[in-house]
């Protein structure tokens, strides 16, 4: 009998809890944000975020990831001090109303995730990959938290999203640069690296498609980290069907089946139910296989 296709289990220290995971995890995007690109400013108010993230649970979240500033082109960071004000009471709210949750946070300054892992955080997710604040690996390593580490080499504080910069995004130089942080890291003591192609971040239409096209290769260049994917609603999506995010919910399916076909582990969407149940579906093809 040949051994069955099956999702590759992972596990992830956030505390003093080590996390099983044996098929991949959705995290649920929550935006405390007024000019995010899909969902800027549908949930204005403290009520809203909590009654949003409490819904995503109920939905099957694995993970809940807070965003208090957006990346979208053309954004604007925040200043590390105002983010913290608004980063860390929404995390100590979600932490409130769902104890055993597990909380990451989306952003590139050492001091907001500092005060949000304070406040009840168990996963930093860096967008910069360490490029914005040179502190960040060393207070990663000193809260010994998960960090996702995500590609993202054009990007700066004035234009997180490296939207316009013409640069190298193939897999060589996508898995060089990834592999030399993921070292760094790893030397610091950090324990559990979950790596980000980057999708829709320093790459153009192109280079997104040819780099999806490749990301069983990646998976295999790093066996021992967790991959995770974030293409829910991108503009890699909807400017190729010429639509816009809120109809690029199919597309956000079709390229998930595929990621979860080569190897990601954990989906960040807009949409929980509907990666829950993507997952259901091809973990059950890859069973018979």
């Amino acid at each position: 009998m040949t051994e069955k296709n099956s999702f590759k289990p992972f596990t992830l220290r956030c505390g003093s809890r080590l996390l099983t995971y044996d098929r991949p995890v959705v995290m649920g995007i929550l935006n405390a944000t007024a000019d995010s690109f899909y969902d800027g400013g549908r949930y204005g108010t403290e009520k809203q975020l909590i009654d949003h993230a409490e819904a995503m649970l109920e939905d099957g979240a694995d993970i809940i990831d807070v965003g208090a500033v957006s990346t979208r082109p053309g954004a604007v960071l925040l200043s590390p001090e105002e983010e913290a004000r608004r980063l860390s009471p929404l995390v100590a709210a979600i932490r409130r109303m769902a104890p055993d949750a597990v909380i990451s946070v989306d952003t590139c300054f050492s001091l907001p995730a500092r005060a949000a892992v304070e406040a009840g955080a168990d996963i930093i997710n860096d967008i910069s990959g360490g490029a914005f604040d040179s502190d960040m690996f060393s207070v990663v390593a000193s809260l010994s938290v998960p960090y996702i580490l995500m590609h993202n080499p054009l990007g700066t504080r004035e234009n997180p999203s490296g939207r316009g910069v013409e640069g190298e995004s193939d897999l060589k130089s996508v898995v060089a640069e990834l592999s030399q942080k993921n070292s760094q890291l790893h030397r610091m003591g950090v324990a559990d690296v979950i790596i980000d192609p980057g999708f829709g971040f320093s790459k153009d239409l192109n280079q997104n498609y040819a780099l999806m096209s490749r990301l069983g290769e990646m998976k295999r260049l790093f066996p021992n980290n967790p991959l995770l994917v974030a293409l829910s609603r991108k503009s890699m999506i909807y400017r190729l069907l010429d639509t816009n995010p809120d109809d690029a919910l199919v597309g956000t399916i079709a390229l998930h089946a595929i990621a979860l076909i080569h190897g990601a582990q954990i989906l960040r969407v807009h949409d929980v139910r509907e990666a829950r149940q993507t997952i259901d579906i091809i973990g059950k093809m890859m069973s018979l296989q």
